[in-house]
């Protein structure tokens, strides 16, 4: 009789044992397996949250089937202990084991609000925008210039969101005056931006930033950004280069970058200055004729006159040789690459042809045939202008 009990136990322990088994491996597929959501949502996880608060949330959104499982799995990973607060991207059908990864990885928000401030050379402007979840891209919310007043009222609602992305883009070309004039106005940085640093060593990139973020930090990390382009560029120059030091080499790189803003480009300007100055001619640019009036603080705003022209400053390139004693703006990495590793031309002239880039010619004759066609391209586009309005 005692052999039969134990047998009967040993049959029905195998059973519970196997039928755990089976529970176990339908739950591990439930929580690795395809989810129930058909669209992507923005999910928001609040500063304080619990996993058990989030998987009821998560329920009524649809976006998983079991609360339990979702908890449990979790746990089993040890991740229940490392929720983020922040507004994450949930994209369709989106398993549990994908959307704990989400709330718990980095706490860097992936979807919701993000505010742009922009600076460029001729302005800066502020933009915010929303991820529309159902197709991934982001929206346009609001848009407005810092210096013209009280913010917008949509800005204003979202700005004090914990969960708001900032981030800060500067354009190539922009001065390090700019660039410290409108740090001044972004209301989310805090901090003095202290001196303004030498021309031409602040990367135009784009730097994520929190909100109350130092402004002098963020210029070092602009400084270092640049610092690093040119210690990586410098080495790879090409040889018989007429610069004897890197800041040489940014000096150019801004005047390329001021004289023409389509990429493909840049080497080729790199080139027709390059030219000049191994033929002992003046660079004769009007953009660091410009920075000498201006000093890198403002847009000239007019054309320049002639006497401005046959004005002596150390970077009128009109009256003095070789290059001006420093940067006009900031060059941003393909400037600098052209300053360094230029196309190999006989080009000594360019002026504009009408559609946004430039003609080139090799002799003054050939560059005056080009002038004279850009003066009536000129003249018919005002005339153009005129009869619209």
């Amino acid at each position: 009789m005692w052999r039969n009990i134990a047998s009967n136990f040993l049959t029905i322990a195998i059973l519970i044992l196997v039928a755990v088994a089976g529970a176990v491996a339908w739950g591990q597929r439930q929580y690795a397996g395809p989810g129930p959501l058909a669209e992507a949502i923005c999910f928001k996880v609040e500063r304080g949250a619990n996993f058990r608060g989030i998987a009821a949330d998560l329920a009524a959104r649809g976006a998983i089937g079991s609360e339990y499982i979702f908890r449990v799995g979790a746990d089993y990973e040890g991740k229940a202990g490392s929720l983020k607060a922040g507004s994450f991207l949930i994209g369709p059908r989106a398993s549990m084991r994908e959307i704990v990864d989400s709330v718990t990885r980095s706490g860097q928000s992936t979807c919701g609000t993000e505010v742009n401030y922009r600076i460029g050379v001729a302005a800066a402007d502020v933009i915010v925008r929303e991820l529309d979840p159902a197709t991934n891209a982001y929206v346009e919310v609001v848009k407005f210039d810092p210096a013209a007043g009280e913010a917008p009222s949509d800005y204003l609602a979202r700005a004090e969101d914990p969960d708001v992305r900032y981030r800060v883009t500067l354009a190539e070309g922009v001065t390090s005056w700019q660039v410290v004039e409108a740090l001044k106005r972004a209301e989310f940085l805090a901090g003095e931006p202290g001196e303004v640093p030498a021309e031409g060593y602040l990367a135009p990139d784009s730097y994520e930033v929190v909100r109350g973020a130092d402004r002098k930090t963020l210029l070092d990390e602009m400084r270092a950004r640049q610092e690093a382009v040119l210690a990586e560029l410098w080495p790879v120059r090409e040889e018989g280069l007429p610069y004897a030091t890197p800041e040489e080499a940014l000096i150019m790189a801004s005047i390329v970058e001021k004289e023409t803003g389509l990429p493909e480009e840049r080497p080729r300007v790199a080139s027709v200055f390059l030219n000049r100055l191994r033929d002992g001619m003046k660079l004769q640019t009007d953009p660091t004729v410009i920075y000498g009036i201006t000093k890198g603080q403002g847009v000239l705003g007019r054309g320049l006159r002639q006497s401005e022209l046959r004005g002596r400053t150390p970077y009128n390139t009109y009256v003095i040789d070789g290059l001006p004693p420093t940067p006009i703006a900031n060059p941003g990495r393909e400037s600098i690459a052209a300053a360094l590793n230029p196309e190999t031309t006989d080009y000594l002239f360019f002026v504009a042809d009408g559609t946004g880039g430039h003609v080139f010619a090799t002799t003054l004759a050939e560059h005056n045939d080009n002038v004279a066609k850009w003066r009536a391209i000129e003249a018919t586009q005002q005339e153009q202008g005129t009869s619209g309005n």
